[in-house]
């Protein structure tokens, strides 16, 4: 097993390992662009003449807690190697189920840079060709103590067609 990432065939000896994403800019482009594609206008994000005057956070814009937990799509995928250009019947495909728990614990302000640090916890066979992992993920904020997120994150391994989760 590589120490950068697991796949389907080689999660169980992953189990108890921690990996790490590259870090990730969250700057203020990202950050308007997420409030425009959710129709979210709130100034606490994407005005940064107002927040200058109000923010709470270092009188700076902060990321949308939703902008923080979609990165980390990306920042899995760097982990899990996903052989989306493979053989899906052999190799299968990866399918996001869920979370038991997520807090968001510290905002990200403009300009920080996040990765997420994952630990897998455990992996099950929900049925033939299925394959549950548990992971536990921190979203780090680079130079801050506390987290932006953590979370007990749900995601499926699954080969073959026409599967149901």
């Amino acid at each position: 097993m590589s120490d950068n990432f697991f796949t389907p065939t080689n999660c169980q000896q992953a189990i108890g390992k921690t990996f790490y994403s590259n870090w990730v800019l969250i700057d203020q482009q990202r950050i308007t662009d997420f409030g425009r594609v959710t129709d979210d206008p709130d100034p606490h994000h994407i005005d940064p003449e107002w927040a200058a005057q109000n923010s709470p956070w270092g009188n700076k814009t902060i990321s949308f807690g939703w902008l923080t937990a979609s990165m980390l799509s990306s920042m899995l995928y760097e982990i899990m190697h996903f052989p989306l250009d493979g053989d899906a019947q052999k190799d299968g495909y990866p399918v996001n189920y869920g979370f038991n728990r997520m807090r968001f614990v510290e905002p990200v302000v403009v300009d920080s840079r996040i990765r997420v640090r994952t630990t897998l916890v455990d992996v099950t066979e929900r049925k033939p060709g299925q394959l549950q992992l548990t992971s536990d993920l921190v979203v780090e904020i680079e130079g801050v103590e506390r987290p932006a997120l953590v979370a007990e994150y749900l995601s499926l391994w699954i080969k073959g067609t026409n599967q149901s989760t």
